[in-house]
């Protein structure tokens, strides 16, 4: 044990937050050397040893020596930005020089890019400390399950998933292995593990935050990187510091203007009062089987949420049925421009691993990436996208006609329509990868959705309610959210990594 485990004035590790971490800093109670010193600890115990969370694949070998930067900043001029001190955790597919970009596989191991992903530099000219990279679904897909690092395990349950394909950040800020953490959504892979993991996260409109140095980033429109935080106070504020216009990434054009001063104007513990809530019950996750009893267990949870926004001041409205929902939602469909994404993100680097994906599935490594024997989740080919962009159209007039006609300010339905999967299942027979995982946010590309958490089932397992809103309507869903979340408390942190002996 480090010296960090000694006490430390009045603050608090389990469940601190960017304020208290900086209130510390401030009355003198804490360093950010200490602070960093306390989370590796944490993941020395409990992602290494102990319960094996196995969230983490690479600590940052330079966080101390950033830390004590900041200390000597912090000690001439206070406050070096609105994250001074914070420590972050990045999904292996965001670029951090001074540290490999895994994606997960023992494919790209050795590959270290020279240049900071665009959020990354972001969040270092803000005065916050990069932790550790976090695990992934192996190439940014599907659970997480990969073949540098094998299987994450889900805090609340070992035995299962925390999903994917962002389940490393949301496990490790779920066990309070870091402050705050950073994913990537491409399909449902930061609401999905928000949601399993009983944290929040927002995968915001696309185009207000860059994916730049972020592997599958443009010209691909469906992802966007969001904070995975343990409250909606922290995501606020990471995506004040996250959001801006990327010329590296043309997507963001489209943002400019679009965010507000600050995302923590939203935080509005009265913001239910007099809003009108739509409320989908109609089941549209991928591959749900909604004659199961895990997907009537969640749905339990989701039915006394609705009665939560109720009593928190909405009007709920119960939605008619999207016509054709889930025959649009299966046309989903890839644009096939990979090589070009693979040839912008790999040119930013001297020193790219493979001179095309072609040559990285000669590797003799890539007989070794996990690969899902469920379903894919896109068709292909110029046929399939031209249908699929024709689908979204319609299905973006529906469901914006639906909260028009009845002046609703979100949509809310069940983040996942499953209890998170076990392990077994997912690496062997029935291979459910996915199941229940909700994506009609990404689908459309042009919407916010906030996951937070809603509860647990009777099994014990955590449930997500998503917040689903116009486009750049990300403020509203942020106070809706929050309002949300300070009227229920449902954030609850998971027995499997707990206080460690001596920490504050």
């Amino acid at each position: 044990m480090t010296a960090a485990h000694q006490e430390i004035g009045r603050f608090c590790l389990q469940e601190t937050t960017i304020a208290g971490i900086q209130r510390a800093f401030a009355d003198g109670s804490l360093t950010a050397r200490q602070l960093v010193e306390l989370y590796l600890n944490r993941i020395e115990a409990y992602d290494r040893n102990g319960p094996e969370i196995n969230s983490i694949i690479t600590v940052n070998p330079q966080a101390l020596e950033d830390a004590d930067r900041l200390d000597r900043d912090f000690g001439n001029n206070g406050l070096t930005g609105p994250l001074h001190g914070v420590p972050v955790i990045l999904k292996d597919q965001m670029d951090a020089r001074g540290m490999p970009t895994t994606l997960g596989s023992v494919v790209f191991r050795d590959y270290f890019p020279d240049r900071d992903c665009f959020v990354t530099e972001k969040l270092r000219q803000a005065g916050a400390i990069i932790l550790a990279k976090a695990t992934l679904g192996e190439l940014g897909r599907g659970d997480t399950h990969g073949s540098l690092f094998g299987s994450t395990k889900n805090p609340y349950d070992l035995d299962r998933t925390p999903g994917g394909s962002s389940g490393g950040p949301g496990a490790s800020v779920s066990a309070n292995l870091g402050a705050v953490a950073i994913g990537q959504e491409g399909f449902a892979s930061i609401r999905r593990p928000a949601a399993w993991n009983g944290v929040t996260g927002i995968r915001p409109t696309a185009g207000l935050v860059s994916r730049g140095g972020v592997y599958a980033g443009w010209p691909g429109q469906p992802g966007s990187l969001g904070p995975l935080t343990r409250s909606v106070t922290d995501l606020a504020k990471m995506l004040d510091v996250m959001v801006g216009y990327d010329p590296d990434d043309p997507m963001t054009s489209f943002g400019v203007g679009q965010a507000p001063e600050t995302f923590t104007d939203s935080l509005d513990g009265d913001g239910l009062q007099g809003a009108r809530i739509g409320v989908m019950t109609q089941s549209m996750g991928f591959h749900s089987e909604p004659d199961s009893d895990d997907f009537r267990l969640v749905s339990q949870v989701f039915d006394r949420a609705a009665a939560e926004l109720e009593s928190a001041g909405a009007t709920v409205i119960p939605l008619p049925q999207i016509p054709r929902l889930t025959e649009l939602l299966a046309k989903r469909a890839s644009d096939g421009r990979n090589d070009e994404a693979w040839d912008l993100y790999y040119g930013r680097s001297d020193n790219s691993p493979y001179a095309s994906p072609e040559a990285m599935m000669q590797s003799p490594d890539y007989a070794k990436v996990h690969r899902s024997k469920y379903a894919g989740t896109a068709l292909t080919g110029p046929a399939a996208y031209a249908e699929y962009l024709l689908a979204r159209e319609e299905l973006m007039f529906s469901v914006m006609k639906i909260m028009a006609d009845a002046q609703l300010d979100a949509i809310v339905h069940k983040t996942v329509e499953h209890q998170p999967t076990l392990i077994a299942e997912g690496v062997g027979p029935p291979y459910y990868d996915m199941r229940g995982t909700t994506h009609i946010n990404t689908y459309l590309v042009h919407v916010p959705s906030i996951s937070v958490p809603a509860g647990f089932t009777s099994a014990g397992l955590p449930v997500g309610i998503t917040f689903l809103g116009r486009p750049f309507s990300d403020p509203t869903m942020v106070k809706l959210a929050y309002a949300y979340e300070q009227a229920t408390g449902h954030r609850s942190p998971p027995d499997s990594a707990p206080p460690l002996p001596g920490e504050p």
